[in-house]
């Protein structure tokens, strides 16, 4: 037997079952630390603005994280502009 393109394309449609979209009601729910949020956003903007951080500046990006707020402003201000 030869497969086709079209008969094999017909194969994975049939056998193919979509899972129903997640529920939000279900969602588990999560808190983020201010400071693990703050130590994201600041590999996010470091990465988009082309300074991907190196395996070693984890350290640096913690210590960075422990800083108040209007540092991390100023910071994403600085990096986006």
């Amino acid at each position: 037997m030869t497969l086709t393109t079209d008969s094999l394309i017909s194969t994975l449609h049939t056998d193919d079952h979509l899972l129903p979209p997640p529920n939000p009601a279900h969602r588990l729910p999560g808190h983020i630390e201010p400071r693990d949020l703050r130590r994201l956003e600041l590999h996010a903007v470091l990465t988009t603005a082309g300074i991907a951080p190196l395996p070693g500046d984890c350290e640096a990006i913690d210590q960075i994280s422990a800083l108040p707020a209007e540092v991390h402003q100023a910071l994403h201000r600085w990096l986006t502009a």
